[in-house]
């Protein structure tokens, strides 16, 4: 069996050099019982980031916000805010405000009195509290609703309004528990980016809990990707997506092609691997195992593209041809998402732009792999 000469070009994950910790959990661990919902979490968050914790539910997420808010004291570990540990402090001490999922408003209360109540608590003088408040309203855009009540807002307005009372006790570190979860799919959208825009003129640390996995990658700098109360993995978007370390990781973080590879040769910086009938090289950015070892290949539908299996249009040569015939389709707006069965195993195949080109296709088809798309996950340790 022959395999490919084609030599992909070294790869290197997406790093970008970590700036100091601004906000340093070091092994923080808590536990509901015989439940451990955060176990050993270390995370090193740097100032004026916006920092993501995505997982699913029950993976921990919340309770480890709530740990740094100051509403759960860790059974072990320490929680520290330019390197002075907090997690022995009272919640309104920490430098730390929290935006709640329901935003958590006062019914009874006004715009100006909802945003005002944490100054009210600290016992700022009442010219310093209208200063601070009139400025912050100001700043998102809410200077003329403060004679409303909560029931009288939308709910971007609201959440907002839970912002501003956040925000106006100045805070090192804002912390965000799915606050968009409850707003429209278009309203969500346009949130997205005003919370982004607020936390980059801020230049203030922003922790955000979401599930949902377009959001962290489209608003994040860094994303802690949490499984089972501990952090699967941690980096940049780019890293998360395009170099996930587990199966998991790949198939949690948007669509993965996950297909089982043995590996033939070592070279510098690529592999040569065995895909069914076919042998070919891939680059990593880290090697490890030998020859004869299993490994995942991560390949995501978009990277793929797909052909008539009578097609005469031109094929790079670099690509690896697998035929298949499709077994459903479905029309996603941006793509045309198809399941293809090759050999017996689906494959997921993702077709951009489907409005230029045909959308309904059945039969036999060829599926192009692009073996500098593809992306090798190692056996755990």
């Amino acid at each position: 069996m022959a395999c490919s000469n084609v030599s992909p070009s070294a790869v290197t994950a997406e790093h970008r050099a970590l700036p100091a910790a601004h906000l340093r959990l070091d092994a923080v661990v808590k536990r509901f019982d015989a439940v451990t919902a955060v176990d050993h979490v270390t995370l090193e968050i740097p100032q004026g980031a916006f920092a993501t914790l995505l997982g699913p539910s029950g993976c921990g997420k919340t309770t480890l916000l709530r740990l740094i808010a100051g509403f759960y004291e860790p059974d072990s570990g320490a929680v520290y805010l330019d390197n002075a540990r907090i997690d022995r402090l009272p919640a309104h001490k920490r430098g730390t405000a929290m935006v709640f999922q329901d935003y958590a408003l006062f019914p009874h209360m006004r715009v100006y009195e909802n945003v005002a109540y944490g100054l009210r608590l600290a016992g700022l003088p009442r010219g310093q509290i209208a200063q601070r408040v009139a400025e912050t309203l100001q700043f998102v855009d809410l200077s003329d609703l403060v004679e409303r009540w909560p029931k009288q807002l939308s709910g971007g307005q609201q959440q907002r309004v839970a912002l501003a009372r956040a925000l106006v006790v100045r805070p090192k570190v804002l912390l965000l528990d799915e606050p968009l979860s409850n707003l429209d799919a278009n309203l969500r959208e346009r949130m997205r980016w005003e919370l982004r825009a607020l936390q980059q003129r801020l230049n203030i640390t922003f922790l955000y809990v979401t599930h949902d996995q377009s959001e962290a990658l489209a608003m994040s700098d860094w994303i802690a990707v949490m499984h089972q109360g501990r952090v699967e993995q941690w980096g940049t978007p780019g890293d998360i997506y395009y170099h996930p370390r587990t199966p998991f990781m790949a198939e949690f973080v948007g669509s993965a092609n996950l297909h089982p590879a043995v590996v033939v040769q070592r070279g510098e910086h690529a592999l040569t691997v065995r895909l069914g009938e076919h042998c070919f090289s891939v680059p990593v950015a880290r090697l490890a195992g030998q020859p004869g070892d299993t490994v995942q290949l991560c390949i995501r539908p978009e990277t793929l593209t797909m052909s008539d299996e009578a097609s005469d249009h031109p094929v790079h040569p670099a690509r690896i041809g697998l035929a298949g015939t499709i077994a459903r389709q479905a029309f996603l707006g941006h793509v045309m998402r198809y399941w293809v069965q090759i050999n017996g195993h689906e494959w997921i195949v993702d077709q951009p732009d489907p409005g230029a080109a045909r959308q309904q296709r059945y039969g036999p088809v060829t599926v192009w792999l692009n073996p500098e798309r593809i992306h090798v996950i190692w056996p755990a340790a």
